[in-house]
């Protein structure tokens, strides 16, 4: 049977090889439905003249066809082509969009053989488009499995066995499509090029370099996906190592990438870094990307709050920060209080907000970093109203830590719901009331303390930790239990012992973020640091003159 329409097809693809036009051959090789009125016909043709188990006969038609392109410019035999375009067509032929798990392993199978093609040295660049298109179907059908766990669950058991013969931990089918991906991501990252850089003369990627923050961000996101923030690390080293700088990439890879980047810092309580990273993130990202400039500054505004700047009211009337306000802004009245009740009920996971923080992903460390900057509003206040603010005599400013205890247990009582007074009467059964029952049977055996209040040893610990993060200027006397601040001659004591939180972190904070290769003074490049892979080719032995 004769077969016009794929005789036809695979001259075009051929004719489109010759010309190398790399986006033509990604719209050619088109997967996802609805396809065009010639790709039915191609696949009713496939289905008569080529069925299943007839690979070889197909492809002795396509390298009839291809015989020219089956070489690349260098001489070398491009088989790897060939191979995908036969199984291009098997896709078209078998595919059925309704079995979900079926078609997932068959784009997989796809998308490895297009890899293959990828990596040949002279042609692969055209197959790159195609590649990248390939990976985003893949991502997106994978998420969309993903949250169908009945349909998958045997796809998860075969890639932990497959994986490791002693593998603990399931291999999700997120965490499989990204390291398909991440194969493509290495093939663009270890693309050789003339300058040593990476980048040619009108300072754009060379090759297949292009596509580095395309599969990387494609990774980051199924990685995110299935929360394997350690693959995301390796490929961002790869990328602080091999990669030329961010800044020669399109600006919607660039804010893609930092955003991740920000997201993967902060997960990691690298919260200085993080801040940076999401704010050129926030700043390159278009004015009409509303949904992405609101993903963005929500993580923004967490890194901020918890290095203690909080967000301005000019700031959440923005479109993109539509009702933020109402989440962020009680965290932050109870910080600049000090009220630890307040901050322990809005971050309680019973709590509406809070639960809305957990899905953000940022719950936690609000939770672990922003108390200590509650307790330093605590002490603060605490001084303001009752510290010895010094004198004449020489003696030191100075606050009183059984003030400062008597404050945290009223409020620590509060958020537990305790009086501060015991009820009238004799007292008997105060401890059934507040502590809870206790059954008779094991009344010998529980020994019920009652509710863990803050103690002077964990205020001394407490006030210890924030002199060594700068928080707090002064020292403690444990002989008096006083918090003395120290250096208060020439300025107020409020102000020595209490420095401003953004302030000292940020002068304490590195400028560097690793993963972010960014342009440095005088050329393009990134510090050489131990473990780095250094291109010394073209270097001139010392003392040669100049060509």
């Amino acid at each position: 049977m004769p077969t016009p329409t794929l005789d036809q097809f695979i001259q075009e693809v051929s004719q489109i090889l010759r010309d190398k036009d790399s986006l033509k051959l990604r719209n050619y090789l088109i997967l996802e439905p609805p396809l065009p009125t010639l790709y039915t016909i191609l696949i009713s043709e496939l289905r008569q003249r080529y069925p299943a188990f007839t690979q070889d006969t197909l492809e002795s038609n396509c390298k009839r066809l291809l015989p020219e392109d089956n070489e690349g410019d260098d001489g070398g035999s491009w088989t790897a082509f060939l191979t995908f375009l036969v199984e291009y067509f098997a896709f078209l032929r078998d595919v059925n969009v309704e079995q979900l798990v079926e078609t997932y392993d068959m784009l997989r199978s796809l998308l490895n053989q297009s890899i293959l093609a990828l990596s040949d040295g002279s042609m692969g660049i055209v197959m790159l488009p195609t590649v990248i298109s390939y990976s985003r179907i893949l991502a997106k059908l994978a998420i969309g499995l993903d949250k169908r766990p009945e349909l998958i669950e045997h796809l998860t058991r075969r890639e932990s066995v497959a994986g490791s013969e002693d593998a603990t931990e399931r291999i999700t089918i997120v965490e499989s499509s990204a390291n398909v991906i991440r194969e493509a991501f290495k093939k663009c990252l270890s693309e050789r090029s003339i300058h040593s850089s990476g980048i040619d003369n009108d300072g754009k990627p060379e090759g297949r370099r292009i596509g580095i923050y395309l599969c990387a961000n494609l990774c980051f996101k199924l990685f995110f996906r299935c929360r394997k923030l350690r693959s995301a690390e390796q490929i961002l080293q790869n990328i602080y190592q091999s990669s030329p700088p961010l800044s020669c990439f399109p600006a919607s890879q660039r804010v893609t990438f930092l955003y991740y980047l920000g997201r993967f810092l902060f997960a990691n309580n690298h919260f200085s870094r993080a801040q940076s990273t999401l704010q050129a993130a926030y700043n390159q990202c278009h004015a009409k990307c509303i949904k992405q400039r609101r993903r963005i500054l929500i993580c923004l505004i967490a890194s901020n709050i918890i290095l203690g700047r909080f967000p301005s009211s000019k700031l959440l009337q923005r479109e993109e920060a539509n009702g933020l306000d109402n989440v962020f802004l009680p965290v932050c009245q109870a910080i600049r209080k000090g009220d630890l009740t307040t901050f322990k009920n809005l971050l309680d996971l019973e709590n509406e907000n809070a639960s809305w923080f957990l899905k953000q992903r940022i719950l936690l460390q609000l939770r672990n970093r922003c108390e200590t900057l509650v307790w330093r509003s605590l002490a603060r206040k605490t001084f303001i109203l009752a510290g010895f603010k010094g004198d004449r005599t020489k003696r030191a400013p100075s606050l009183e830590i059984s003030d400062l205890l008597a404050l945290a247990i009223h409020l620590e009582r509060r958020y537990l719901q305790l009086s501060d007074y015991p009820p009238d009467g004799d007292g008997e059964g105060e401890e059934e009331e507040e502590y809870g029952y206790i059954d008779p049977e094991f009344d010998d055996e529980v020994y019920d303390e009652g509710p863990a209040l803050p103690t002077v040893g964990e205020l001394e610990s407490i006030i210890s930790s924030m002199i060594f993060q700068d928080l707090l200027h002064g020292y403690i006397s444990h002989k008096y239990l006083r918090f003395i601040i120290t250096g208060a001659k020439s300025r107020s004591a409020l102000e020595i012992g209490f420095p401003n939180v953004w302030e000292t972190i940020q002068n304490k904070a590195e400028k560097e973020v690793p993963g972010w290769v960014q342009d440095e003074i005088g050329g393009v490049g990134r510090r050489v640091e131990q473990g780095m892979v250094v291109n010394l080719s073209g270097v001139r032995p010392v003392g040669a003159t100049p060509a």
